[in-house]
């Protein structure tokens, strides 16, 4: 079954760090497989504090989307978005 890894960028603090991160991103899927659904497109908060983008990723599994959350490439970009700016992330199972 599908999973998603839905990411929503709260708050940015460093433009510079972001930037890192979106250069080091791109090579932590080359083992892991994914669909980019959206990419920080137009959106509209309806309930619950705003956001500035939101990213929403399709991985063929839950364990293949947690997989490519732990990896060791992407925990390594993933510290240029800790300093970067404040995130959300969540996984979740797909519908049956």
């Amino acid at each position: 079954m599908v999973a998603y890894i839905v990411i929503t960028r709260e708050k940015t603090r460093s433009p510079a760090h972001l930037e890192s991160y979106k250069k080091l991103t791109p090579p932590t899927f080359q083992d892991h497989p994914a669909i980019v659904r959206a990419s920080n497109g137009r959106h509209e908060v309806f309930e619950g504090p705003d956001t500035e983008g939101v990213l929403i990723l399709e991985f063929p599994t839950y364990a293949e989307a947690s997989a490519w959350y732990h990896s060791p490439t992407y925990q390594a970009a993933s510290e240029h978005r800790f300093q970067g700016a404040d995130y959300r992330i969540i996984l979740t199972e797909g519908s049956k």
